[in-house]
C-alpha cells in the first residue's frame, strides 16, 4: 500500500514558475513509477511527467516538455514536479500517481494523490 500526499500547488502569473512535492509512505516506494497528472474543469485527466523507480528515465508529453521537469529523491520517499514558464492552459488541478511501470495512462496507475491546485493567471 502506497499513500501520496501532493503539496506546492496555488496561484501564480503566467511565466512564473512552481514546484510542486509528492510524499509517499511505504517502505516499496523506490519500487514503483511515480508520475504526475493533471485534469482541467470539464477535461480528461492526463498524463504530465513520469519518472522511473531509479530516476534515469523519464517521460513528457510535448505541451510540457522543455518546461517541466520530474525528479525523485528514494531516500525521502518523494517526487518533485518543477514547473517553469507556466501558462494559463497549465491551470488544473495536479495528481501524484504511482505505478508498477513507466506508463502515460490512467488505467496503468495504482495510486493517486488527493491532488493540488495549479492556478495560472494571464
Amino acid at each position: 500500500q502506497v499513500q501520496l500526499d501532493e503539496s506546492g500547488g496555488g496561484l501564480v502569473q503566467a511565466g512564473g514558475s512552481l514546484r510542486l512535492s509528492c510524499a509517499a509512505s511505504g517502505r516499496t516506494f523506490s519500487r514503483y513509477f511515480m508520475g504526475w497528472f493533471r485534469q482541467a474543469p470539464g477535461k480528461e485527466r492526463e498524463f504530465v511527467s513520469g519518472i522511473n523507480w531509479s530516476g534515469d528515465i523519464t517521460s513528457y508529453p510535448d505541451s510540457v516538455k522543455g518546461r517541466f521537469t520530474i525528479s525523485r529523491d528514494n531516500a525521502k520517499n518523494t517526487v518533485y514536479l518543477q514547473m517553469n514558464s507556466l501558462q494559463p492552459e497549465d491551470t488544473a488541478v495536479y495528481y501524484c500517481a504511482a505505478g508498477p511501470a513507466l506508463t502515460t495512462t490512467t488505467h496503468l496507475i495504482d495510486y493517486w494523490g488527493q491532488g493540488t491546485q495549479v492556478t495560472v493567471s494571464s
